[in-house]
């Protein structure tokens, strides 16, 4: 079989002739967060945060997005955690962990940038009077948020601030013997942008303790506010910001 670098690498990913996902820009219509920051143990918070980011307040963002409508990557839902940082005087957040349940989602966040996407079972949707969203890993449920549905509304602007925080991540590749190739902190954020509505309530989570799942070994000591969006956006390539084998 010849292969035609030029043609068939634009795809960036294999199979060859059925690639795993597709050519970026990704844009999503009708994106739907629920977001419930909490207060947690900052013990813990400082063993789960990278060098050289900075942690001030022990906050943790548990969030669950339905997203119907994402060109190239059809529809999906995902969930996890992020960590309000500081990197060289700019704040954003650290991307902990992500499950997501549509594999070129998966396949594409975790080769194309560095999001820490695996394999879950995340669901965000209206049960009478109170906005949901779970997480399920394999059988076993690992998360649960309650929201008031639409309580309050929230100013746009505001909410717009809340999505559009830098994230960092770190990306990490080996080589064919195994040793680390790339190790990078990463920069991304979104700047294309529109909020449709956003809302606020009285929110509640509750996290459950799993080996593989572990979203709880970042407990919930209060939960600190809620925040309920919808937005239009597209989603910007990701820069390295830090190299951790060069500073080693």
């Amino acid at each position: 079989m010849r292969i035609d670098v030029n043609n068939t690498f634009k795809n960036f990913n294999t199979p060859l002739t059925a690639p795993a996902y597709s050519v970026p820009t990704y844009k999503f219509v009708n994106r739907e967060y629920l977001n419930i920051i909490y207060r947690t143990d900052e013990k813990v918070l400082r063993t789960a945060v990278p060098e050289p980011l900075e942690i001030g307040d022990p906050l943790v963002k548990f969030e669950v997005m339905w997203m119907p409508d994402v060109s190239g990557l059809g529809a999906y839902t995902e969930a996890g955690q992020v960590i309000p940082v500081r990197f060289n005087g700019e704040d954003g957040d650290y991307v902990h962990s992500m499950y997501v349940d549509n594999f070129p989602a998966i396949a594409s966040g975790r080769e194309l940038t560095a999001y820490p996407k695996k394999l879950g079972a995340p669901k965000l949707y209206v049960d009478s009077d109170t906005l949901v969203g779970t997480l399920d890993y394999g059988t076993l449920r690992v998360a649960t948020a309650t929201m008031g549905y639409k309580h309050f509304e929230m100013d746009k602007e505001l909410a717009k601030n809340e999505i559009c925080r830098p994230n960092f991540m770190v990306k990490i590749a080996t080589d064919y013997n195994g040793d680390l190739r790339i190790c990078d902190l990463v920069r991304t954020q979104i700047t294309n942008i529109e909020v449709k509505g956003a809302w606020t309530g009285p929110a509640r989570l509750q996290l459950f303790e799993h080996a593989l799942a572990p979203l709880a070994d970042l407990p919930v000591l209060e939960v600190v506010s809620a925040s309920h969006i919808l937005t239009d956006l597209t989603l910007n390539a990701a820069q390295p910001v830090y190299n951790y084998l060069e500073e080693k």
